[in-house]
């Protein structure tokens, strides 16, 4: 007769007691977090995330934007992935829950923080910031970078540089609110691309839409004559993120 066992009684118990034993538990915590969210997310493509600042209110602009943003590319077919939280987290949610394709939260269990609005369709709770910002870019056919702070640079400058580097596949970024980041964009161009740390047609990575159907268009635009599905190729890229 075939013997099972589960994870934890395949590992000694004095062990975890050791600083060495408390990695392994961790590192299996983390292969847990990626199986289980690549099983949840798989058949979402085509998907877009949505990103922006967790501490704006409803009512505010930027919140409205993302909404209608979210519902047209929901009701164009796109699920709409979101941090799952609150501010344009949960406009992202929102705007997709109303339309017609899925609204998915990708939660991080922040002490600081509420997480997981009501608008999800399909939630995925993270403890690791890195397997999250994983499922965000592989699961993506598109980046939409409304308005943030730290977190929201973050995820730009982390598909800047897979996109960049070769080690994800070419996706539109498309900022909104072209007041907002004219000076970031600026200063990449002063600094940058001028003192040549990055090179002038990198900047033709982000491009700045403000109108919500000129969005979805400028998605659908980019894949027209390719479609959403990755190639063998991309998906052996996407591996080896």
């Amino acid at each position: 007769m075939r013997q099972t066992h589960k994870i934890p009684e395949l590992i000694d118990p004095q062990a975890l007691n050791t600083t060495n034993g408390q990695e392994a538990w961790r590192v299996m915590g983390i292969m847990a977090e990626f199986a289980i969210a690549t099983e949840r997310l798989r058949g979402v493509r085509p998907a877009v995330s949505m990103f922006g600042s967790a501490r704006i209110k409803p009512g505010h602009a930027y919140y409205e934007t993302a909404q209608r943003i979210a519902q047209l590319l929901s009701n164009a077919g796109f699920s709409v992935i979101s941090g799952g939280g609150p501010g344009i987290m949960e406009a992202s949610n929102k705007g997709a829950h109303r339309g017609g394709a899925p609204a998915i939260g990708l939660n991080i269990m922040l002490p600081f923080e509420q997480s997981g609005n009501e608008f999800q369709d399909v939630s995925v709770d993270f403890r690791y910031f890195f397997a999250r910002k994983m499922m965000f870019v592989r699961f993506a056919s598109a980046y939409v970078i409304l308005p943030g702070g730290f977190g929201t640079l973050d995820e730009l400058s982390e598909v800047l540089t897979l996109v960049q580097t070769g080690k994800s596949r070419r996706i539109p970024i498309i900022l909104v609110g072209g007041e907002f980041w004219s000076g970031l964009l600026a200063w990449m161009g002063d600094r940058l691309v001028g003192e040549g740390m990055i090179a002038d047609t990198d900047m033709e990575l982000m491009q700045v839409i403000e109108e919500p159907e000129a969005i979805v268009e400028a998605i659908f635009k980019f894949y027209e004559n390719r479609g959403f599905t990755p190639t063998r190729e991309e998906r052996a890229r996407m591996l080896n993120l």
